[in-house]
């Protein structure tokens, strides 16, 4: 998918790509390095160079990103006196020998700029600045050896630090925000950087999708240009999927769609790709100026600023509302009005080239169509479901289990090899059988499911904010021996906090029996338990589909705990994004073609308050600000890249953990469907027309276009003249219309792939004279 992502990117007006080094991925076993296929940096470099654009390297090790443990690997952990992201000399020499293994590499293929390569910056460290304060002085030394580790490697390059106020010279200190316009570096020297414009935010299982409204998007980028900016990226512009284990949180899902302007399938989110594309070109028509000199900043109005470059007879100026409400302005002896929230570019000092909160670009819907599973001709088995399946073990079945006294904290003992870890213990209950008592249960997280003589008992999970459980489950014990086997799991492991490597997961205890026949209680804490790392078939390799205990001719179980299942099917036809629906399964790991496509947990549901049905962008953005899909599951569809699947043979692996049906589930693939655009008298012309004589006397225009190649415009769904209102899919007449307005569409674009409209009442004549007027056109393409 890598040419396609930035061969977008660069269409949307972009120059650089950023990206993490993802320490854990490339040295997954201490020694032992992996720079193939999705982890072949090198390759990647030399694909953005390809296309054009720079790189700028995020080395850190430290990455946080919402990835396993921050990106560090587990064995780090091991090493004896180890601290992490302190002044201590173990974790030193080992970032040091992993950073020098990567600008070697760079250096080797002559990637750094100053070889001739597309790399112009690389960072060291992450976010440091946000935490340091917990690790006292050491935090200090620690920062100042970090800089100068990496300023000897020499790479010709400058490095930064982000969120890193005391980053020592010559190291540029950075923002990652919503919002970087008041951030000013630490000295004069420095440029103003803006490594993290979070253009959304993540989803965590358990919670509602968030999304950031791309006006507001717009208006952070141009207020941290008006203010003297110079660089500025989007975390993230395409943020895709976690496949694997490789999420953090923990919770975070497999989706990290971000609501960036590529979406997690790759495909460009309209209007917020095109919009910020405007944005992008409206900032670079003020290159000249902006690189020329500092703006001079004034205050024409309550909550209004104007920033102006000049110097010469060069010119351009910016001016914002901070405010959220409309306001007329009076500028350089002309009168403006800016929207509530917005910012105006003028390249001249004088004509208005965009406003942030009007947007000429179209948007799209995008929908999934769901079909069945074809499974492959004659693999029909003789349940008749095109399914086979193994049932795991409940409790100790591996010859690598060990027994000790007391409860074990889970990452030390599992090193992260597996989500799993089994504590099996057996107690002896004397009288009658059918004892009723209660199992208290503690643990650091992150879920973990109760099993009592082979039978589920109960389940507690936590969540994205409270990691940790604890659960209180009614249980019936039999007289004699009773097994009570707990099988805890991890959902990704912490990565981000102060000392986030040492948070621990698993059962550490207290485990009770509360309420015997006689009143007492058992504390099972301190006695033997046997353990076990992981699952028995997930060493046996079931996951790739060719373990040879496949259970095809009895019947299929369905919402039973932990069974792996096993189809083959065909791919879905075309080339649109595929996804599986696993809308009918409980929660665990799915494969395809021996590839993870990562966790799926279809029954964690969100919240049902806190959601907008229009989300105003007026005023702060918060992470929390704007969200959609409350009462809902956080993700029912996941991703299977394209390049993954065979035509005609492909093999699907579950495991299944809390129980579900598999053929329940099925494809989903991404089309666009339909795309629409409602540009206002007030609009500026197309940033594409402003230096034509022609944009002058254009005026506002209407353009649509379709998304792929080989299409034309085939109907017009929607189209008004007026005060139309809505949005894509759902707009409405207002009281004012031109009853002209969709024949003069439907002449103007069925047939064609694309087609500009200008909106002139000259066009379409003048239902409501002194009102503000403007064309809303819905439109589909085949």
């Amino acid at each position: 998918m890598w040419p396609d992502l930035i061969q977008k990117s660069k269409d949307g007006g972009l120059d650089v790509i950023e990206t993490y080094v993802f320490w854990n991925l490339h040295e997954p076993v201490q020694g032992q390095y992996n720079f193939e296929g999705r982890a072949d940096l090198v390759k990647f470099v030399k694909a953005v160079a390809a296309a054009g654009l720079y790189v700028h390297l995020r080395i850190g090790p430290y990455a946080c990103a919402e990835w396993n443990y921050g990106g560090f690997p587990l064995w780090l952990h091991f090493i004896p006196g180890i601290q992490f992201r302190t002044d201590n000399k173990p974790f030193e020499a080992e970032m040091k020998r992993f950073t020098v293994k990567i600008v070697d590499m760079m250096k080797q293929e002559s990637l750094y700029a100053s070889q001739g390569g597309p790399i112009i910056l690389s960072q060291v460290e992450n976010e440091y600045g946000n935490i340091d304060a917990a690790y006292g002085p050491a935090a200090k030394s620690y920062i100042k050896w970090a800089a100068s580790m990496a300023t000897s490697l020499d790479t010709g390059v400058p490095w930064v630090m982000c969120q890193q106020a005391d980053a020592p010279d010559p190291i540029i200190n950075t923002c990652n925000g919503f919002y970087c316009d008041q951030f000013t570096p630490n000295s004069n020297a420095k440029p103003k950087m803006w490594t993290e414009n979070w253009s959304g935010w993540f989803l965590s299982f358990g919670g509602a999708v968030p999304y950031r409204p791309v006006e507001d998007l717009a208006f952070a980028v141009a207020r941290f240009y008006q203010r003297g900016g110079t660089f500025q990226n989007y975390y993230m512009y395409h943020g895709g999927t976690n496949f694997g284990r490789t999420t953090g949180g923990p919770f975070i899902s497999t989706s990290y769609d971000y609501d960036a302007p590529i979406d997690q399938y790759g495909i460009i989110r309209q209007p917020k790709w095109g919009h910020l594309k405007d944005v992008h070109k409206a900032i670079k028509l003020c290159e000249e100026a902006l690189i020329a000199t500092d703006p001079t900043i004034t205050s024409p109005g309550p909550n209004i600023e104007a920033a102006v470059y000049k110097t010469g007879s060069i010119c351009a100026a910016f001016l914002a509302n901070i405010a959220t409400s409309d306001a007329t302005v009076t500028f350089n002896g002309n009168s403006y009005h800016l929207p509530a929230w917005s910012v105006s570019i003028l390249p001249d000092c004088k004509n208005v080239v965009l406003n942030t909160a009007k947007i000429n670009s179209a948007s799209m819907i995008s929908s999934f169509t769901t079909e069945s599973f074809k499974e492959e001709v004659g693999s029909l088995d003789d349940s008749g479901s095109g399914w086979s399946w193994i049932s795991e073990p409940i409790g100790i079945s591996k010859s690598d289990s060990f027994s000790k006294f007391g409860l074990l904290e889970q990452i030390n003992t599992t090193a992260d090899k597996s989500d799993y870890l089994w504590y099996s213990i057996s107690i002896d209950v004397e009288g009658d059988s059918g004892s009723q008592t209660v199992l208290h249960i503690e643990s650091l997280g992150h879920a973990l499911h109760a099993f009592i003589n082979g039978k589920i008992a109960g389940s507690g999970t936590g969540n994205s904010g409270k990691a940790k459980v604890n659960v209180d489950i009614p249980v019936t014990l039999v007289a004699g021996k009773n097994s009570i086997d707990l099988l805890s799991l991890t959902v990704g492991l912490q990565n981000y906090g102060a000392f986030f490597d040492t948070w621990g997961a698993g059962i550490t205890g207290p485990v009770i029996l509360k309420g015997l026949k006689n009143g007492s209680t058992v504390d099972l804490s301190s006695q033997q338990w046997t353990y076990q790392v992981g699952l028995k078939y997930e060493d046996l390799g079931p996951s790739n589909g060719s373990s040879g205990q496949w259970n095809s001719q009895s019947t299929l179980p369905t919402n039973q705990s932990l069974i792996w299942y096993k189809t083959n099917f065909v791919a879905p036809s075309g080339s649109n994004p595929v996804a599986i629906d696993f809308t009918g399964m409980g929660k665990g790991e799915a494969w395809v073609n021996g590839q993870s496509i990562g966790r799926y947990w279809p029954t964690y549901v969100s919240p049902n308050g806190g959601c907008t049905d229009s989300c105003n962008y007026r005023g702060a953005y918060s992470s929390s600000k704007c969200l959609k899909n409350c009462g809902k599951p956080s993700q029912t569809l996941y991703h299977i890249p394209r390049s993954w699947l065979q035509p005609d043979s492909n093999t699907l692996v579950l495991f299944e953990e809390s129980g579900g049906d598999p053929t329940q589930i099925s494809f989903a693939t991404k089309q666009i469907g339909s795309m629409c655009s409602h540009v206002s008298e007030s609009h500026p012309p197309p940033v594409d027309l402003w230096n034509s004589d022609k944009g002058r006397k254009v005026g506002p225009v209407l353009s649509l276009e379709c998304p792929y190649p080989n299409q034309l415009i085939s109907s017009i769904k929607f189209a008004s003249f007026g005060t139309p209102y809505g949005t894509c899919g759902n707009f409405k007449h207002g009281r004012c219309r031109s009853n002209k307005a969709l024949s003069i569409v439907q002449k103007a674009c069925i047939g064609s792939s694309s087609c500009r409209i200008g909106i002139s009442i000259n066009t379409f004549g003048d239902p409501c004279k002194g009102v503000t007027k403007s064309l809303a056109v819905e439109a589909s393409c085949a």
